[in-house]
């Protein structure tokens, strides 16, 4: 059962608990900015995202406090000085960061508060955070509002001019090494989650090569009770079915003698071992070993 709902029909504060549990992971923009007088604030958001490389932009919002609708110390500092540092969040730093959350008084340095170190910029007036794995020096480009109420976003487009990265955390070809990041995200109440090795996975990208699709997977593949929407979501991720050749290689495996033997005059049984073997094979990443099993049995 589903339930359905206007969000015109709920009170402002279910309606924002829903989206921020439901649209989560959210990577986190520790921005930092300065006043007209050169005061520095320092505050997470979690409306962040990266739109463009060429040119690079990243996005971010800070939203109307639900609580009495007004606006952040950030948003009041970008509105004079079109500049801001952007510093990525990982574990090492991810209790400071939230600390910086605070609503402190306009003209508290949230970087003496959270304990982090300030590093002048290169080429805009914030500081970047030193501990930060990763920080983008930006101008601001635009400054959108999506509305006056509570809750209401304020969407500001940054176009980063400078690229701070520490080098531990570059791998031997000097790209960004995901699992050295250890990058953090914001989920829905209190909760955040860890990018550690343990809860990452690779899936190949169907760019250079196009997939046959689910729906040129023979039927009873299509149709198993054993493979789930992500087995077949790989399996249609392959450029051709394997030729009868492939098919017989497959069939000589030791582990597959043994499932024929064993359930010889056994077709129903036969086909739920088949496709359990296959769908182990593809839990390890051997997506040719699977299907050639899966045709086995049409």
């Amino acid at each position: 059962m589903t339930k359905s709902i206007d969000p015109k029909d709920l009170p402002q504060a279910q309606l924002h608990s829903y989206l921020l549990s439901a649209v989560a992971p959210r990577p986190i923009a520790l921005a930092s900015t300065v006043d007209e007088n050169g005061a520095i604030n320092l505050s997470p958001f979690s409306f962040f995202n990266v739109f463009s490389s060429n040119p690079p932009i990243l996005i971010f919002s800070p939203a109307r406090r639900g609580r009495d609708n007004t606006t952040k110390h950030t948003y009041e500092n970008i509105l004079k000085v079109k500049e801001v540092v952007i510093n990525i969040v990982n574990y090492s730093i991810v209790e400071q960061m939230s600390l910086s959350s605070t609503e402190y008084e306009q003209g508290v340095n949230e970087f003496n508060k959270a304990g982090f170190t300030p590093i002048k910029s290169t080429k805009i007036q914030p500081p970047r955070v030193g501990e930060a794995p990763v920080a983008f020096e930006c101008v601001v480009d635009d400054i959108i509002a999506l509305g006056k109420g509570p809750g209401a976003g304020n969407l500001i487009i940054a176009r980063v001019v400078q690229v701070h990265i520490q080098e531990k955390y570059l791998d031997k070809e000097g790209n960004l090494d995901t699992i050295k990041l250890d990058l953090v995200a914001r989920m829905g109440g209190n909760w955040y989650t860890r990018a550690i090795k343990e809860s990452l996975f690779e899936i190949p990208k169907p760019i250079r090569t196009k997939g046959i699709g689910v729906d040129k997977l023979p039927k009873n593949i299509r149709e198993s009770s054993i493979l789930t929407g992500n087995n077949l979501g790989r399996l249609g991720n392959i450029e051709n079915l394997p030729q009868t050749a492939d098919i017989l290689k497959i069939k000589e495996r030791p582990e597959i003698q043994k499932l024929l033997i064993q359930f010889k005059n056994k077709p129903k049984k036969l086909e739920i071992a088949l496709h359990t073997l296959a769908k182990e094979y593809l839990e390890k990443g051997d997506t040719e070993k699977a299907i050639g099993v899966l045709c086995l049995f049409e």
